[in-house]
């Protein structure tokens, strides 16, 4: 039976994202950010599209390894560092930069023997509080670092907290508090993940960390936009087709607990999507869809398998129709603010029942057949 959800991927829109990367940053080297699964565009067809990129950044060693073993050849770095000696001495023989967060991780890569040397990516806790040495421990770590015979290259970094935000006080206090810990030693300096690469210039340094804007959705809120226009392209376009269609009274209601009541004579189109497919459970009522280029609207509780949406003023709409939930057309960012949560999440969510479907691959690159609906 054909699926009736896709994930139709353009990577050329992924290609498209990372050039406006590189002119935002011109004299920035890029560490592309692909961790969970790249946002769940898929890991290895999205390491490929991005073979411009200077480095690939995943946050768990089972991804770095599975770069490594499809012969993804770029710099990998683990963002969450390793967590016993096993792990450290896997990413010296595979080639994988380690970041140093903690104490403990200084230590244990002080007294390892290891096959070769690694390259170090020394965090600054600068204010997040999640991952990253204090500015004490950072003074003491580098020296020891730079003079220890398992250590390769050594970049310094930190990661902000609220670039995103309207107000950039909580992100010129970080960027203080990281000079005060970098002041007087030299390494190559990496700070600006996507937001921080639109908005913030001057946090560019030597390396740029863009993860989210890569997929095409923009970090920043809506009312700062206008002053940081960047044209980026959504890569991922989320459908599936409507199943049913039905007309109720006014009155009736529609879905799980009644909770959409039809305020007229109304038209009710199913589609074959649900929180079984990643699509968020807690859309509200009104969440816009796009049926035959027409704005429908969520009418009820989004189901495991099924959601059910008002067409009442749509023409022409006709069982097998496609319905776009997000993508081109109706940005993930717009169905996030419906669903209170994040375009991250929307795309990370995404079950492995719905097939993902790559377009536009590009020259030299091995794309997986895609999967005939």
């Amino acid at each position: 039976m054909p699926h009736t959800t896709k994930a139709i991927i353009n990577l050329a829109a992924i290609r498209h994202n990372l050039s406006i990367v590189k002119q935002l940053a011109p004299h920035s080297k890029v560490m592309a950010v692909i961790k969970a699964d790249a946002y769940g565009h898929g890991l290895i067809e999205i390491a490929q599209t991005l073979a411009d990129a200077e480095g690939l950044a995943v946050a768990r060693l089972e991804e770095a390894l599975l770069l490594r073993g499809e012969n993804i050849e770029q710099r990998i770095l683990l963002l969450g560092g390793f967590i016993d000696m096993a792990s450290l001495q896997q990413c010296a023989e595979h080639s994988i930069d380690i970041v140093i967060h903690s104490w403990n991780s200084v230590e244990t890569l002080l007294t390892a023997t290891l096959e070769k040397p690694v390259n170090v990516w020394l965090k600054h806790n600068s204010g997040m509080h999640r991952l990253g040495l204090s500015i004490e421990e950072f003074r003491q770590a580098d020296p020891l670092l730079g003079s220890c015979a398992n250590v390769a290259e050594k970049i310094f970094m930190t990661h902000f907290s609220a670039s995103d935000e309207t107000d950039s006080t909580s992100t010129d206090q970080q960027l203080a508090a990281f000079q005060q810990a970098t002041e007087g030693l030299e390494a190559p300096l990496s700070l600006a993940n996507s937001a921080a690469i639109i908005k913030h210039q001057h946090t560019h340094a030597d390396w740029v960390r863009p993860g989210i804007m890569l997929f095409g959705a923009n970090p920043i809120g809506a009312n700062s936009q206008p002053q940081f226009p960047v044209d980026l392209l959504p890569a991922m376009t989320l459908s599936a087709h409507v199943m049913a269609i039905r007309t109720i009274e006014k009155g009736a209601s529609v879905g799980y607990n009644g909770c959409w009541i039809a305020d007229r004579e109304s038209k009710i189109a199913t589609v074959g999507i649900g929180y079984g497919d990643g699509y968020p459970r807690h859309a509200s009522n009104g969440t816009p869809v796009l049926v035959n280029g027409q704005r429908a609207t969520l009418a009820g509780t989004v189901s495991m398998d099924l959601i059910t949406i008002d067409i009442t003023d749509c023409q022409s709409v006709n069982i097998s129709d496609e319905v776009i939930l997000w993508g081109e057309g109706l940005k993930a960012e717009t169905i996030a603010t419906y669903a209170d949560t994040i375009s991250y999440e929307l795309f990370t969510s995404i079950s492995k029942r719905v097939p993902r479907l790559y377009l536009n691959p590009g020259p030299n690159r091995t794309i997986p057949k895609a999967i005939e609906i």
